[in-house]
C-alpha cells in the first residue's frame, strides 16, 4: 500500500520498449507514460491544484485587473480638474466683474463699462444664444455643441445612463447656471451702471449667477463621483 498523497504508476500502464536493433547505437533507458495515462495521472494531480484550473475572483482582483468601464471612470475622476477648468475661469471672470461693478467712484468709463461686459461674456462660455458672435452661431446652427458647460456634462456623465438621477441632476444645474448668466447679460445690456441702484441689481444677479455656477460644478463632480 503506498504512503498517503503519493501515486503510483503500474507496470502494465506503462508500454516496453521495442526491441534494440543489432548494431544500434547504445540509448537512453526511458520509460514512456502514453497520453491516456498521462491524462489519467493529470486527473488526480489536479485536484491538489485548484488554483492552476480556474483562480479565483480574489485572485484576479489582487491583481488589479478591473473592466474597461472601471478604468474610464478612473482615468475621468483624474482629468476632474482639467474637466472643471472652464468652470473656475469663468468663476474668476465673474468675480472679477465684481469687484469693477462695485468699486468706489460713481462714474465709470468707457473703458470700464466695457471690460465689465467682454468679463460676463467671456464667463458664460457661448451658452446664451445671444451672445455668440457670428461664427459661433453658425456652427451651433450646424449641429455642433458650442456651450462649454454643455461640453462639460456631456464628458462627466457619458458613463452614466440617460436616466440616471445623477445625470439628470446635473443637466438640471446646467439648465439654471444658463438661465443665470441670459438674465445677468440682459441686465448689463439694458440697464444704466452708472446708477447707483442699477449696479446693486446687476451685483445681485450677479453673486446669484456664483452661487449657481458652484451648484453646477457640484453636479459635475458628482458625476464623476470625485
Amino acid at each position: 500500500m503506498s504512503p498517503p498523497g503519493v501515486f503510483l504508476i503500474s507496470s502494465s500502464a506503462v508500454a516496453p520498449l521495442p526491441p534494440k536493433p543489432p548494431n544500434s547505437p547504445p540509448q537512453l533507458d526511458v520509460k514512456l507514460i502514453s497520453r491516456r495515462n498521462a491524462v489519467v495521472l493529470l486527473s488526480f494531480v489536479a485536484p491538489l491544484f485548484p488554483a492552476l484550473h480556474h483562480p479565483s475572483p480574489a485572485s484576479a482582483f489582487s491583481l488589479g485587473i478591473s473592466g474597461p468601464k472601471q478604468w474610464l471612470k478612473e482615468q475621468k475622476k483624474k482629468s476632474a480638474k482639467f474637466l472643471l477648468a472652464p468652470v473656475d475661469a469663468s468663476r474668476n471672470s465673474l468675480q472679477a466683474a465684481y469687484l469693477l461693478l462695485m468699486k468706489s467712484g460713481t462714474e465709470f468709463s468707457e473703458k470700464e463699462l466695457d471690460e465689465i461686459q467682454s468679463l460676463l461674456k467671456s464667463a458664460a462660455r457661448d451658452c446664451v444664444p445671444q451672445d455668440r458672435n457670428s461664427f459661433v452661431q453658425f456652427q451651433s446652427k450646424t449641429g455642433v455643441e458650442v456651450c462649454t458647460f454643455q461640453l462639460v456634462v456631456n464628458n462627466a456623465s457619458s458613463l452614466l445612463d440617460d436616466k440616471d438621477p445623477i445625470k439628470l441632476e446635473a443637466e438640471s444645474k446646467l439648465t439654471d447656471v444658463i438661465r443665470c448668466f441670459a438674465s445677468l447679460n440682459g441686465m448689463t445690456s439694458e440697464l444704466d451702471i452708472q446708477v447707483a441702484s442699477n449696479r446693486q441689481k446687476i451685483a445681485d444677479a450677479l453673486m446669484d449667477t456664483v452661487s449657481s455656477l458652484n451648484n453646477f460644478e457640484q453636479g459635475v463632480k458628482d458625476c464623476l463621483e470625485t
